[in-house]
């Protein structure tokens, strides 16, 4: 089940998290490698499109966490994008930050024992 359009606020929210997050994990990685380890490890569920993947790497490169590296594969012109040094302490901020927000978030938003189970009679 997709990403209903309503919940992409919360994509929005994170974007730039998960994608340092991403680069943090590998030396450097191409755009499209970078939508397909979101679609795979979200079981397509989150589908990252280029039309916002590459604008959020121009200004990740504008901020100066991101540097990026053209190399020529198969005859084409393939972009890679490595974090800097500075990129690398942002993103281990930003994933400590979005860790503890997510623990919160779950303490505060218990679901009430009534609206999880499917056979609850209507509010």
């Amino acid at each position: 089940m997709a990403m209903e359009s309503s919940n992409t606020e919360y994509l929005r929210g994170t974007l730039k998290t998960i994608v340092l997050g991403l680069l943090a994990e590998k030396e450097r990685m191409y755009g499209y490698e970078i939508t397909q380890a979101v679609k795979e490890r979200t079981s397509g569920e989150i589908v990252l499109t280029f039309g916002s993947l590459y604008p959020l790497l121009y200004k990740l490169e504008q901020e100066g966490l991101v540097q990026n590296e053209s190399e020529e594969v198969e005859g084409r012109l393939r972009k890679y994008y490595a974090l800097t040094l500075i990129g690398r302490q942002t993103a281990r901020q930003k994933l400590l930050d979005f860790t503890h927000f997510t623990q919160l978030m779950n303490r505060l938003m218990q679901l009430p024992l009534s609206l999880s189970t499917p056979d609850s009679p209507a509010l």
